[in-house]
Formats: C-alpha cells, structure tokens, sequence
C-alpha cells in the first residue's frame, strides 16, 4: 500500500492477530511510514498533545478507511483499547543537528542528545511535559545504546530511535539501522504488546473469580489460560543475543510485567490452595457422614447376623435405634461441623 498525504508516506501496513481466550479476532496493526516533515510535532500530534497540530492519522491515513472491510478498529475503554496508537520513531540527524550528535565516535553521547530522544519517545515536548531533574537519570538510565552510531529509548506509549553522528544518505548504515528498527526491534516490542493485553486479560479473569460461586470451574480456566500464556508469549529473549533483547526487557519494566505476572502467579496460586482446601473439607464431611449413618446401622445389623435373628421386628427396632443413635450423633460438636462442612461446600459449589 502506498499512500501520501500531508507530508507522511505510508510504505504498507501489517496485521498480526494476536488472539486470547476471550477474544479471538484480536489483532494488532502496524502502519510504516516515512515523514518528510518535523517529526517531533507530528508525534505530538498523534498522541494529541494541547496545541498540537491537527490529526496526522485522519482522511486518508484513517485507520478504518486503510483497513477498510479487513478489521475493524477497536475504539473505547476494553482491555485493549489504547488510549492513543503506540508510536516508534527514528530519526537520523543531518550535520547541523549537533544536540544528537557525538563530537568524537569514542566520546560519549550529550545529554542533549539523551533528552532529544526521551522527546521522540515520549511525544512531548518540555512545554508538554517538563521532565524534573531529581527523575531524568532514571529515564535515562533504560536507554539502549546499540552502537556509537544510534540507541533507543522505549517508554509507556512510544519508543525511539536517534542517530548521532550526520546521515550522509543513500548506502548509509542508517539503511541498515532502520530495517532493523522496521523488523526486528518492531518484534521485540510488539511481543511486549502481546504480553502486556495477554497479563491484562488475566488480570481481568483473577478478578472475577469470585463473582460466582463457579469456584472450582474459573480458577480451573484461569489456570489453564496462564499455563497457555506461560507457554506461549512469557518470553524474556527475542534473539539469543543484542539490543532486541533489551528492547524487549524495557518494554516489560515499562509496564511492570514481570512483577504483575508473578503477583497472579501468587493470587493464582492461593485461589488453588483455597479450591483444594474446599474440597478437601466436602471430602471430610462426606467420610463423616458416611461414619456417623453408617456405624449404628452396621452395628445393629452385624449382631443381628451374629444372633441369627431373622424377626422383621427385631429389623425395624435395630433400624429405629441406629437412627436415634445417627441423630444423637449428628447433635453433637463433631455431628453439626460435619453438617456445617457440607452445607457450605453445597452453597459454594450448587452451580458446578
């Protein structure tokens, strides 16, 4: 697909389908574009910055009317409804951007150049969003520096790429550098994408355990559903070595995945030892039933094998003796925590 419009070209477009066990047509689109004019107001524009220019992403670059009858654009407060589409700049600067720029290849990168690409990857500006000192080190603390050519920044909604030293054009590395950033570091971030709505949705279903008394059966579900996303998308290495790696790593701390996951690992794990321990209580309860019925009535019947007595009268006096002696039972301490354990198995489980 090739569309121009405003100053923004677009190269084609990717769907990948990402689905999860409630939504089965959930996807992701990728649109690629080249920007022929200043970037950081058209990323400003895109994540609707107060004062920003008008909508890049509309007429023709609408993502409906792009997508046309292939999907339809989730809008809204779901589960993967972003507020904004994530963003992924790069930008290779000219000789006279010296901010970006390196002044000797071993020397190391300016903050000027740092805070540049904290801008890229944010979509604001310091008017938008002044960034206070005592907190800068930190943000910068998770850039990646892939070479002494260029390094990348991922953030919550954005992540960028900026050279440092000029683009000389065409058979520049810089050609290399955005296939990668087109390709590769593109995965490393869609799969922290894939991951991130993946532990939102589980989040979702740990909540709503109890909102029935299907006990047994959602934690059953739930757990399956981990086991499959564990299984499937909880990776932490894209390659077996490089900057996609760390790309992948700072998407996650970005959005706490690894400490959310562990903490429904945990709840996840307590709602089983809860199941079991309910179980395991009806369990009790129905031996202590059986023992408490069952005893007199074997009692009486055994002498009454023993004796050799055949008498229906003698049957039915036995019978009614086991059951005086049954409830008597069941009146006492043991009798009604017996009860107790199956009446509220039988309420917390009357559904399943």
């Amino acid at each position: 697909m090739e569309v121009d419009h405003e100053g923004l070209h677009l190269h084609g477009m990717e769907l990948l389908r990402t689905a999860t066990a409630r939504y089965h047509n959930h996807a992701l689109a990728v649109l690629h574009f080249t920007v022929t004019r200043p970037l950081l107001p058209v990323l400003r524009a895109i994540g609707r910055r107060p004062g920003a220019e008008a909508e890049p992403l509309a007429g023709p670059l609408a993502p409906d009317r792009l997508l046309g009858d292939t999907a339809d654009v989730q809008t809204g407060n779901g589960t993967f409804a972003l507020a904004r589409p994530y963003t992924i700049a790069f930008l290779t600067p000219e000789a006279e951007h010296t901010p970006a720029l390196r002044t000797d290849p071993r020397s190391h990168v300016e903050l000027s150049a740092d805070a540049w690409l904290w801008q890229l990857a944010s979509r604001s500006t310091p008017a938008d969003f002044p960034l206070a000192p005592e907190i800068a080190a930190d943000e910068f603390r998770h850039i990646v520096r892939i070479s002494s050519d260029w390094s990348a920044l991922v953030l919550r909604h954005g992540a960028a790429f900026l050279g440092h030293r000029p683009d000389t054009g065409e058979g520049d590395f810089y050609e290399f550098g955005e296939l990668h950033a087109r390709s590769v570091y593109l995965d490393a971030l869609l799969l922290g994408s894939l991951q991130r709505d993946h532990i939102d949705e589980l989040t979702d279903e740990l909540s709503e355990v109890f909102d029935d008394t299907r006990l047994a059966r959602r934690v059953a579900a739930l757990e399956r559903n981990i086991a499959r996303f564990r299984s499937t998308y909880w990776r932490q290495h894209l390659t077996a070595h490089g900057p996609a790696n760390e790309l992948l790593i700072a998407f996650q701390a970005q959005h706490r995945l690894p400490v959310r996951f562990a903490e429904i690992l945990a709840e996840a794990a307590d709602n089983s030892r809860l199941v079991q321990t309910q179980e395991s209580q009806q369990i009790s309860g129905a031996l202590g039933v059986l023992t408490i019925l069952g005893l007199p009535v074997g009692t009486a019947l055994g002498i009454l094998q023993v004796l050799g007595d055949e008498s229906v009268t003698h049957l039915l006096v036995a019978l009614a003796l086991s059951v005086a002696v049954t409830a008597a039972g069941l009146s006492t301490r043991y009798g009604r925590l017996v009860l107790s354990s199956l009446r509220a198995g039988a309420g917390r489980d009357s559904s399943q």
